[in-house]
């Protein structure tokens, strides 16, 4: 099933890629990793220890498989884990799904999903050149998510993490390829990425939904014409969503579990749960309690664990990537100081999107592994601003280094044109 998807995606990426050899061999390289990340907790028996949802899915989704195949009777709980409700209903199927049609191994799961966390490489290397038209930036940044321990960390196993990486990346990137022109397979893996991302995490939907109308009414040309265009294709999205009852089911959860009281039982339960939870004693049950909180919160989601607070092992071994991302934070600010001056058309649906996300998860987070975990939905993008402030610094330093060569080439034609004129006078 892996080389068999490998060869799929590698396809489609060299199809649509200039760059074909480095695409291809950053995929491998990622998914070698993600592989090779996954046989160890499974040989070592660590998923406890490194991600304890999958077993949690493990058990639903062999029930649901087992009821699909007539195995085990119906029963109530059974009934609502197979709504087409709740928070995270889709990962269920999928898992269900894949358990049904390629027998119950955690390790086969998370091999496929190890596959679809790969591929996301490709598709941020694609959107970074589609906004910064520049192949370094785009190289930087697919090496920096191919590579950075998070990722392989989250999407390396079955966990729903990689797979909403990569629907957030697949969906800005199809409103880029959108904006320039419309295709038919655009707006269908669009659909598909929206889909999939509210089938895991709802609220995720609409912060994505409001950073893509965004994307298609500003657009990267104004004019009437373009802007009617791109407000019709919006329009027909939203009816084939309505027609298979997406955005009923988004409401739906909306209303059930996106009130202030709900976050606030949710954030308490974060905060007291384990020995990482942080400002118990906060309350975002009402506004100004959710505004109170956002400073603290901000600063745990983008810089914790902190190191003089780090109490165990787990919290320990993160310390080499978290360093590395505090060092990286100057080269962040400087990149989102020139996208916003130089391409902010182009940057504005992820711009959009990862302040909502930020602002929603420092209000609503209150465990540090948590926060450490969901970061990577934000920091994928980020990624690409660090490329670009690496770049820019990069041209300082060679501008730099060619005006010193140049100087000195100055200098030695001039002093050998004076010894020049000596010898002539002698």
């Amino acid at each position: 099933m892996v080389i068999l998807l490998a060869g799929i995606a590698v396809f489609i990426f060299r199809r649509y890629s200039n760059e074909k050899s480095f695409i291809t061999y950053i995929f491998l390289a990622a998914l070698c990793v993600r592989l090779i990340f996954g046989l160890l907790i499974h040989v070592f028996e660590i998923r406890e220890f490194v991600g304890l949802d999958s077993l949690g899915y493990d058990v639903t989704a062999s029930k649901i498989s087992d009821y699909w195949m007539g195995y085990i009777p119906e029963d109530p709980n059974l009934t609502w884990l197979l709504a087409v409700r709740g928070p995270g209903w889709g990962m269920n199927y999928l898992i269900g799904f894949l358990y049904l049609t390629l027998g119950k191994s955690i390790f086969v799961v998370q091999s496929i999903f190890a596959v679809v966390g790969a591929a996301t490489i490709p598709l941020v290397y694609f959107c970074s050149e589609r906004i910064f038209h520049n192949k370094s930036v785009a190289r930087a940044t697919a090496i920096g998510v191919a590579f950075f321990p998070p990722f392989i960390i989250w999407s390396g196993q079955m966990l729903k993490d990689g797979l909403i990486v990569f629907l957030l990346v697949l969906a800005m990137m199809m409103v880029l390829q959108i904006q320039r022109k419309f295709t038919f397979a655009g707006a269908v893996a669009l659909i598909i990425s929206l889909t999939g991302i509210l089938s895991l995490r709802f609220y995720i939907f609409y912060m994505v939904s409001v950073a893509v109308v965004a994307g298609f009414i500003i657009g990267l040309d104004t004019s009437f014409k373009d802007v009617v265009r791109r407000v019709s294709i919006l329009v027909g999205i939203g009816l084939v969503l309505i027609y298979f009852g997406m955005i009923r089911v988004a409401t739906v959860d909306l209303d059930t579990y996106a009130s202030f009281e709900r976050l606030q039982v949710s954030r308490l339960d974060q905060a007291t749960s384990g020995d990482s939870g942080f400002a118990s004693d906060q309350d975002v049950s009402t506004v100004g309690g959710a505004l109170g909180v956002l400073p603290i919160g901000f600063a745990y989601l983008m810089f914790a664990p902190f190191p003089w607070e780090m109490k165990n092992f787990r919290q320990s071994i993160t310390l080499p990537d978290i360093l590395l991302w505090w060092s990286m934070i100057p080269l962040l600010i400087y990149g989102l100081w020139y996208a916003i001056k130089h391409r902010l058309r182009a940057s504005l649906p992820i711009l959009i999107f990862t302040f909502l996300l930020t602002i929603s998860y420092s209000v609503f987070q209150g465990n540090v592994g948590a926060a450490y975990r969901q970061r990577t939905q934000i920091q994928v993008f980020l990624f690409m601003f660090i490329a670009v402030g690496w770049g820019l610094i990069r041209e300082k330093i060679e501008d730099k280094r060619a005006v010193e060569t140049n100087r000195r080439n100055e200098l030695n034609r001039h002093l050998k044109t004076r010894l020049q004129e000596q010898q002539r006078a002698t």
